[in-house]
């Protein structure tokens, strides 16, 4: 909310700088967040009155001027401005008067001139030239009593400066100049200037007929018939400045007015072109359906959950958010109905959001105005649209107020102990009875308590907190004690056993990945396709239908940010996701860090796709497969070593995924995209994805110190004949388990033969020879020997052929 220092202090005026009285207001919760002077520094730019305006004899377009500045003698001045006249008064920049910088940032000096043959003693000036506004149509008209020769700034009151208030949504009652003063009042102690509101004499008997047919969306209506006005009279130039310093443009006399009043006092209305209404006034919900030109122009059609006003013929006005194009105020009205709610907040929250637009009225009848001065904002109106557009006919009719369902008012009871505690500082009850007090807060004291009844314009008062916060403010937040931790600050270390997130962030990078951060809410085909989740955490208020439930994994993410690759012509895409997913558990039970029959574990996804390495001159480029990915994974979890077994997943390929077992609990998958997914989402390539539980990859074993064996190890080859069932896991573990007296320190597989088919015999079961290199070495201070050697080699074939059936080929 913007707005002039000097209107709020001729509401409340303390002793403080400009200063001061930001820093006071920021302090106690109302932030200022800019202050902005009215104008730039000028100087030697006084009133001046035009008293000839003849032809310059040399130019068409100038005019040789002689000007009335207060001195003894006329200033000749040669101006080119189309509105440069005899009897108006305009700023006069005289000889030695310096003006705004302009592009180039120096100041511009004004000095004796010569404009074709002529002499100017000086310049008249635009709003622009003085840069008030990016008017440069003409000569700045001033007020035909504007003193002549009166300082402009002193005129115009120009040291004046722009306080632009950031308010929080419970501060409603400070959304005008008004309510800002009745907060300075109570911080300060000065005296506060309330507003008279003297009652309009009733030349009338007109009343127009207005039912209030929705109780739950207008709780009172008040409003009345002028009649006899001018409504093309001009807006007084006071009141087009200080509108203009809230940020609001004029517009017309009786517009002008309604937005003044709300900016003054808090309190939106509206103004009817009384004969544009057919019958009387309905204050009702929308019907389906339903359509309304707004005055910005947009035709809107409204439903059951939006309110309106509607006359016998057609709805004429959103309630509470802007009136209709049907109804608006012309230079030709001459008759009007001025019109002042109280709209319940919470049947106009939203609202105006659902067309696309907000309204200063939507904006402050949503946070609550005060339902009980609806009759004297009226009359306050009143009085100015008879003294700006009166005419000798002008009439006012009675004040038709009807309370249909006003707001109950709520007694909240503030304990001091519970005050001093929350506030870490010591309160007496007298400083709190006089904190809120000193807000207009109406206070019984107790015994140690403090019971509050809301005033009519504070909708946030509803619970004990609220009136802490009230003291607080009040006693200011800077003087709200800094109060250090009673309990000594440790910070946490991690074990030794676990490795932080950041380091499997830069292991997976360091793997060639890119890291990408994912919308935990996704689409629920999503869940159902890739997650195999028939029923997905759904949100109640989702920010956009494709995001409606909460993940259970983080391929789909990965797949999102792989297609927008792809669509971008992306050949080659590594990307991972560390982050976490949303099961259902009725095991979880409430805590600091969890919820009730939910499951949040983190984890850590990857999916590459493309060429394997970038592409180089020296090897053939190969698409990433299945072991590649596999090949990942073994890096991110070393030293830990993973077994991987063939399994089923609702996103991965049948017979290309694996499940990853580590000491014997199963992590998570790793495998390639389903083939029918794939075409589903328009691949081109085949993508290989993994996921696992990050707890899974932040554990780690402690390095233990072993001593490096003094003798050379020994290598032996064996080659088994196996079922074609057997895989690579099965081998090396009935290798490991084999009894060779803790000499075996290597086993690698280097080989596999397959025999053609015809070499079978008829009815033979499918074999393959599977090689190994096995790695031998000595505990003791000794070399092995050939016998301890050859015994190791037979374990390990005796195991092979007990386990697996495995014989040695000769």
């Amino acid at each position: 909310m913007q707005f002039p220092e000097s209107w709020l202090r001729e509401f409340c005026n303390p002793p403080l700088t400009t200063t001061q009285l930001a820093d006071t207001l920021t302090m106690a919760g109302l932030e200022v967040e800019e202050l902005q002077p009215v104008a730039p520094t000028f100087h030697g730019i006084v009133v001046g009155e035009i008293k000839s305006a003849e032809q310059h004899p040399n130019a068409d377009r100038l005019r040789v001027c002689q000007v009335d500045v207060g001195q003894p003698e006329l200033l000749t001045i040669v101006c080119g401005a189309p509105n440069a006249r005899v009897g108006i008064k305009v700023p006069c920049a005289m000889v030695g008067a310096e003006l705004p910088p302009g592009e180039d940032g120096k100041p511009f000096l004004i000095k004796i001139g010569k404009l074709r043959g002529v002499e100017s003693f000086g310049m008249l000036c635009s709003a622009r030239e003085m840069k008030l506004s990016e008017d440069h149509g003409g000569l700045l008209e001033l007020v035909n009593d504007a003193p002549v020769g009166q300082n402009m700034r002193q005129h115009l009151n120009l040291d004046d400066t722009l306080f632009t208030l950031k308010l929080t949504p419970n501060l409603a009652h400070c959304l005008s100049v008004y309510g800002v003063a009745r907060e300075l009042s109570a911080l300060t102690g000065v005296p506060l200037k309330t507003p008279v509101f003297p009652v309009a004499p009733v030349t009338a008997s007109d009343v127009l007929p207005v039912k209030v047919s929705a109780p739950d969306l207008c709780g009172r209506f008040s409003g009345r018939v002028i009649r006899g006005l001018n409504t093309q009279a001009k807006t007084p130039a006071w009141m087009v400045d200080r509108l203009a310093r809230c940020g609001q443009r004029s517009v017309t006399a009786l517009v002008d007015i309604s937005n003044y009043v709300m900016f003054e006092l808090g309190r939106p209305s509206h103004i009817f072109d009384l004969d544009k209404i057919q019958g009387g006034l309905d204050v009702r919900w929308g019907q389906p359906g339903e359509q309304l030109k707004l005055l910005n122009g947009n035709t809107v059609t409204v439903d059951s959950q939006v309110g309106v006003i509607a006359d016998a013929v057609q709805v004429e006005s959103l309630a509470g958010i802007m009136g209709g194009d049907a109804t608006a105020v012309s230079d030709a009205t001459q008759n009007v109905y001025v019109e002042a709610a109280f709209w319940w907040p919470k049947a106009i929250a939203g609202r105006s959001r659902r067309f696309n637009f907000s309204t200063d009225a939507g904006h402050r009848f949503e946070r609550g105005v005060d339902p009980e001065l609806t009759v004297e904002h009226i009359e306050r109106i009143t009085q100015l649209i008879v003294d700006i557009c009166g005419t000798p006919q002008t009439q006012c009719g009675p004040m038709d107020d009807q309370q249909v369902a006003m707001p109950a008012k709520q007694s909240v009871t503030l304990r001091i102990a519970r005050a001093s505690k929350v506030l870490g500082m010591p309160l007496t009850q007298a400083q709190c009875a006089k904190a809120l007090m000193g807000l207009g807060l109406p206070v019984v004291e107790g015994d140690g308590v403090l019971t509050v009844t809301a005033p009519s314009y504070r909708f946030d008062i509803q619970i004990e907190e609220d009136l802490v916060e009230e003291v607080a403010r009040v006693v200011g937040y800077d003087n709200l004690p800094a109060t250090p931790p009673q309990a000594p600050i440790t910070a946490k270390v991690r074990p030794e056993a676990r490795r932080g997130e950041f380091a499997v962030r830069r292991a997976v990078a360091a793997l060639g990945y890119q890291e990408t951060i994912n919308f935990s809410f996704v689409d629920e085909r999503w869940e159902h396709e890739l997650a195999g989740n028939p029923n997905p955490i759904k949100l109640l208020n989702p920010i956009a239908s494709q995001m409606s439930v909460m993940r259970s994994s983080l391929l789909g993410s990965l797949l999102q940010v792989l297609k927008f690759n792809q669509d971008r012509k992306a050949q080659r895409v590594r990307v991972f996701e560390i982050g976490r997913v949303f099961l259902r558990d009725a095991s979880v039970t409430n805590s600091d860090t969890t919820v009730q029959g939910f499951s949040q574990p983190m984890r850590v996804a990857g999916l590459a796709m493309g060429a394997c390495d970038a592409p180089g001159w020296g090897e053939k480029e190969r698409a990433v497969d299945f072991y590649d990915v596999r090949g990942d994974l073994q890096a991110l979890l070393a030293p830990v070593q993973a077994t991987f077994v063939a399994a089923q997943h609702p996103a991965m390929h049948p017979g290309r995924c694996a499940k990853v077992v580590v000491h014997g609990v199963e992590i998570g998958f790793v495998g390639e995209l389903h083939p029918k997914w794939r075409q589903s989402y328009g691949l081109n390539q085949v993508p290989i994805l993994f996921e696992v539980d990050l707890d899974a990859v932040l554990a780690r074993e402690v390095p233990r110190f072993k001593a490096v064996p003094k003798f050379q190890a020994v290598e032996r080859d064996i080659a088994v004949l196996v079922d074609e069932r057997v895989t690579h896991d099965a081998l090396m573990a009935a290798i490991w388990q084999a009894s060779v007296d803790g000499v075996l320190r290597d086993a690698l597989l280097f080989d596999i033969y397959r025999p053609k088919s015809s070499a079978l015999a008829a009815g033979q079961a499918a074999e393959k020879s599977m090689a190994v290199r096995l790695t031998l070495n000595a505990r003791e201070e000794a070399a092995l020997t050939e016998a301890q050697i050859e015994a190791a080699v037979a374990a390990v074939v005796a195991t092979l052929a007990e386990q697996l059936g495995a014989r040695q080929r000769v």
